[in-house]
């Protein structure tokens, strides 16, 4: 009889040392990333109930998301006091955009626990995803349970930025990085607030700030260039759109207003590279770029290309009055001919018989009459 009980009791050791030698396999591929192999072990534990976990965070790490939820679904079914199961399952239906579902099961984990800020704030990320308004009032009982939560802090916050309600984003952006100071997220809130209400000095320190921490992005090298260009620090404002060119070289504007930045330094060279530029990217440019591509031609003496310039802006719009008067100035310095000169201005009036600019134009008619007659009249001397 003690032999017998003594065998019985040797298989069960064996049996339990068999089956935790199992489960410390599977726990060491995991751990080592061999996630589908780890699975395999898992599921020859004779205590499923304890592993269910462990197999929905391998499917996790494989990316079979179905089979990770029916094993969290099977956990929480053996488990149904684990908070920390259901809370992992709720951000996994929020993670394969299962709103509905996972609404669902944060409300019932704030049922549970009303006091964990976390479950209010998931269930914000999940709200706002329905595109449900009460999405801020579980960020703001988030702050309220945890006023050093970062995330709901942004939240808060970048809501505020949107309704340009500048003082209350602020107030939460101050918070947020009196305890993380270099919370990127929040300094561009504070970088953009600065620059929304045209505090272009301070915009310019809290963007270069995320510069120094790291961050680079089109959005603020373009914000820090028109922030700088604001505070007429011409040179800046090129460095960082050129710097934004980078991040997206077929972006016409960018371009255009690099060159009118070039032109503002008198460099007409580059002037007219990036506005010539910009005309090449666009598919239906617009008269006013030709007509600044003219004026940086003109400055550089390149008459006969900045004619070309005017005559295509004033294709684009040949109603625009100003664009068939810079040419008619174009062709007056491009022609030696005192006739032809004339005849330019003539015929803007011929073609807006009814402008007011006409006054000026005369003057301008009279004064070349008078330069041909006394070149005509010191001829004949």
């Amino acid at each position: 009889m003690i032999r017998k009980t003594f065998v019985l009791l040797l298989i069960i050791v064996i049996k339990t040392e068999a089956q935790t030698s199992i489960l410390n396999i599977a726990d060491s591929l995991y751990s080592h990333g061999n996630f589908a192999k780890a699975i395999e072990q898992y599921k020859m534990y004779n205590k499923p109930n304890e592993v269910y976990y462990k197999i929905a965070n391998a499917y996790i790490a494989l990316g079979n998301y179905d089979e990770a939820l029916l094993n969290f679904e099977s956990a929480i079914e053996t488990n149904p006091k684990n908070l920390l199961l259901k809370y992992d399952y709720a951000k996994l239906l929020s993670n394969t955009k299962n709103f509905t579902r996972a609404s669902e099961e944060f409300n019932k984990l704030i049922k549970t626990d009303s006091l964990n800020p976390n479950y209010h704030y998931e269930l914000g990320l999940v709200l706002e995803q329905l595109n449900d308004s009460t999405s801020q009032k579980k960020y703001l009982k988030t702050f309220k349970l945890d006023q050093n939560h970062q995330k709901a802090i942004y939240k808060i916050a970048k809501f505020y930025l949107q309704k340009r309600k500048h003082d209350s984003a602020t107030y939460y952006i101050n918070i947020g990085l009196k305890t993380y100071a270099n919370n990127k997220e929040l300094i561009n809130l504070k970088a953009q607030n600065y620059y929304w209400l045209q505090d272009y000095k301070n915009a310019v320190i809290w963007f270069e700030k995320l510069i120094e921490i790291g961050e680079s992005s089109e959005f603020i090298h373009e914000k820090l260039s028109l922030s700088y260009e604001q505070l007429y620090e011409y040179e800046k404002a090129i460095e960082h759109r050129l710097l934004a060119l980078k991040y997206n070289p077929n972006n016409a504007t960018a371009c255009y207003v690099l060159g009118t930045y070039y032109e503002k330094l008198s460099d007409f060279e580059n002037a007219e590279k990036y506005i010539s530029q910009s005309l090449l990217i666009i598919d239906q440019p617009l008269d006013a770029q030709y007509r600044k591509l003219g004026a940086v031609l003109n400055q550089q003496n390149k008459h006969k290309k900045a004619i070309e310039a005017f005559k295509k802006a004033i294709n684009e719009d040949p109603k625009n009055e100003f664009s068939s008067l810079y040419l008619a100035f174009t062709l007056e310095a491009y022609y030696a001919d005192y006739d032809a000169k004339i005849n330019s201005f003539e015929n803007f009036k011929m073609k807006f018989p009814s402008s007011d600019l006409n006054k000026f134009v005369d003057g301008r008619i009279l004064e070349l009459k008078k330069e041909k007659f006394l070149k005509e009249n010191k001829k004949e001397d």
